[in-house]
């Protein structure tokens, strides 16, 4: 769909994505990268949040590690991630963007110290069991905090969203890979609600998401027959994973055999570059420490 191709998607076929991964294992070994732990101590996160095109890639690849890589982290890499962590959590508090992204990592996170700690001795913890209840314990208290976060109303004189004229507003909806963000925006202003409930809006938004062959499974009718599409995208995303988007990625370059992020370039010494890199998503990236 034109209008959310500002960002490309990094999934890839199942079948080329496990050669593909595979074939960079190999790679990444012969240069110091051989466990998730020391891929992730020996790349810069704590300076990619900064960047806000990075923001949202670092966050995820943090989630997924929650979610059940975590005990695989050496001591260093997890007293690395719980820094990297509250570095994040500091920036929402202080800027008031992306609460809710970091509001459902810190509660994966959560789950996982629960079950960790509750599991003691089925699993093999790195450090004493009190370190990680004094983790459970600041994440517990990191969750309290944007709880409680209040958006300040900013007093300014200059030109506002109820300011622009109604096709604007749209374009700019339009341009949302989220539904989460389109119901969140459509909260602000009466014109943006009433956008954010455009049919054709969320037709596209699933469109985008999904292939016709998981419509079918999850259709939706109205009383008049019409599908709900704003219906079907939640429901589909209940049984199917959206596509992951980001400003910036990750890539390998397959000829010096070497993880980068793409925005800032790599000096790669082959005759054709671009034909050597490939995108590294949050997902790829765990799973090249999972063979």
């Amino acid at each position: 769909m034109k209008k959310y191709s500002v960002m490309k998607s990094t999934n890839m076929h199942p079948k080329k994505g496990k050669r593909t991964i595979l074939e960079m294992i190999q790679m990444l070994s012969r240069h110091g990268y051989c466990t998730l732990g020391e891929a992730f101590n020996r790349l810069d996160f704590s300076s990619a949040i900064q960047d806000i095109r990075r923001f949202n890639y670092v966050v995820r690849l943090l989630q997924l590690i929650a979610k059940s890589q975590l005990t695989s982290l050496s001591g260093v890499a997890q007293k690395n991630y719980f820094n990297i962590l509250d570095k994040i959590v500091q920036k929402v508090l202080g800027d008031h963007q992306n609460p809710r992204l970091i509001k459902d990592l810190l509660q994966d996170l959560s789950s996982t110290l629960c079950i960790l700690i509750r599991g003691v001795g089925k699993s093999v913890l790195v450090g004493n069991i009190n370190i990680w209840i004094c983790r459970l314990e600041t994440v517990l208290r990191w969750q309290q905090q944007l709880q409680n976060l209040q958006m300040t109303e900013q007093v300014d004189s200059g030109l506002t969203l109820s300011d622009l004229p109604v096709h604007m507003l749209s374009n700019i909806l339009y341009r949302f890979s989220d539904g989460w963000d389109i119901v969140t925006l459509g909260q602000v202003t009466p014109t943006l609600s009433a956008l954010s409930e455009d049919r054709q809006l969320w037709k596209k938004l699933c469109q985008y998401h999904f292939g016709e062959k998981q419509f079918c499974r999850h259709l939706i009718l109205s009383e008049k027959g019409h599908v709900e599409w704003k219906l079907m995208y939640f429901a589909l995303q209940k049984h199917y994973p959206t596509k992951e988007q980001y400003g910036d990625t990750l890539h390998f370059c397959r000829h010096c055999s070497i993880l980068f992020w793409k925005d800032s370039g790599h000096p790669c010494t082959a005759a054709d570059p671009d034909s050597c890199f490939t995108p590294v998503s949050p997902q790829h990236f765990i799973d090249l420490f999972k063979y």
